[in-house]
């Protein structure tokens, strides 16, 4: 709740997303938001507002894992991801590393699939674990969507949130404007903001926390990352396969 009002999220159309050891995604409502498949958090914000909020269990869990597998550093893993090419020349990653909470798989397992002689690479396998943990968080963006809830931009926190190779990531395979707060901290910013807002409340009335997050959040444009439409269209075929490959593998995924 406080990460959501330190990115500036607040109103309808900004997402948060984390790209941190799990991972999550939400948004304000004016409303609440109940979806009737149970796979969305019907969270209050601590705005006045409503903050639905989607969460996956393994993001740099994934990477993480990956860098210690091949034994490299974050610079030389985003290096070597960032040298394969999108898709990872047909490599896919369902990411249940710590099983999964959405969808709600407890028991599941990882699963590298399309592995073959001539793609089973080092530079594939670490694209892969970047892809396969934000298809992961796309199924999460998708479960916000059918709930009416239309993304204009999504604000990146978390440690992934540095990598610019996985921020325009993000931005293609959510096919949406990608961009940082300038604050690392947005759940501190959020929490002093919020404090904020209240004692203005008590003390001179009533404020609009837009009004405090519009003056004090600000974006770091260098960061920003905004999706080219000929991969945003490769990534969304890939993420279908995800799709039928999860649905698929279900019944032994949770063995």
């Amino acid at each position: 709740m406080m990460a959501a009002i330190g990115t500036g999220n607040v109103i309808p159309g900004i997402v948060t997303t984390s790209l941190g050891t799990s991972g999550t995604i939400y948004s304000f409502s004016h409303q609440p938001v109940v979806d009737p498949n149970g796979e969305l958090a019907a969270f209050c914000s601590s705005s006045g507002g409503w903050l639905p909020l989607v969460c996956t269990m393994n993001v740099t869990v994934s990477t993480e894992l990956t860098r210690d597998l091949l034994g490299l550093s974050l610079a030389d893993l985003n290096h070597l991801a960032s040298s394969a090419p999108p898709g990872a020349e047909g490599i896919l990653l369902l990411p249940y590393f710590s099983g999964e909470r959405t969808p709600a798989l407890p028991n599941a397992k990882a699963v590298f699939f399309g592995l073959t002689g001539t793609n089973y690479t080092a530079s594939n396998l670490a694209r892969a674990s970047m892809e396969g943990a934000t298809l992961g968080l796309r199924y999460g963006l998708d479960v916000l969507r059918q709930q009416g809830i239309t993304p204009t931009e999504i604000r990146l926190v978390g440690g992934g949130a540095r990598s610019p190779l996985w921020r325009q990531m993000v931005a293609e395979i959510f096919n949406c404007p990608v961009v940082c707060p300038e604050s690392s901290e947005a759940g501190a910013v959020g929490a002093a903001l919020q404090a904020m807002w209240c004692f203005i409340r008590q003390k001179e009335g009533d404020v609009a926390i837009s009004e405090l997050t519009d003056r004090y959040i600000t974006i770091d444009e260098s960061t920003r990352a905004v999706p080219d439409p000929s991969i945003a269209a490769r990534y969304a075929e890939i993420y279908q396969k995800y799709l039928r490959l999860n649905d698929t593998m279900k019944p032994m995924l949770q063995g």
